[in-house]
């Protein structure tokens, strides 16, 4: 497997991240739903990685600078046929190094409270994460789970 900065032109990422909306579409309610799009994806405040193997995409993961001391998970994705073989690990763990190579002592994320993410959300708590409140312009909501952790 091989991970690498992604400027989000390529079209194999536009379709990964459509199917990313279609499936969050399909279990979240629009009020809920915070899952970015390319262009949304596309701000200097944002670092976009993507995982390959063998010239296929599986993975992608984001980081998004909140403050100097702050960050947050954007946009972590795996391949449904790459469920469950470390992909997510992957990336989480890298997401986590470079947050701390970037200083930030805080990085946040939020992810959805229903079954289907139930993977997601035990995945966090395996590296640290514990439920918090919302985190900046985030409201109060049954259908998501904030989560943080200290670097």
């Amino acid at each position: 497997m091989e991970m690498k900065i992604d400027d989000l032109r390529g079209c194999e990422i536009a379709e990964f991240l459509k199917e990313h909306i279609r499936e969050m579409k399909s279990v979240s309610p629009p009020e809920s739903k915070h899952a970015l799009d390319l262009e949304g994806l596309r701000k200097p405040e944002i670092t976009f990685w993507t995982v390959w193997d063998e010239g296929r995409l599986i993975g992608c993961g984001a980081i998004k600078e909140l403050g100097a001391d702050h960050a947050e998970i954007k946009s972590m994705r795996t391949a449904a046929s790459y469920r469950g073989k470390g992909v997510a690990s992957m990336l989480l763990q890298h997401i986590l190094k470079e947050a701390k190579l970037r200083g930030y002592r805080r990085i946040s994320l939020k992810t959805g409270s229903m079954p289907f993410f139930d993977p997601a959300r035990n995945l966090y708590a395996k590296y640290g994460f514990r439920n918090c409140a919302p985190f900046s312009t985030y409201k109060e909501d049954p259908n998501s789970v904030f989560m943080a952790r200290e670097l």
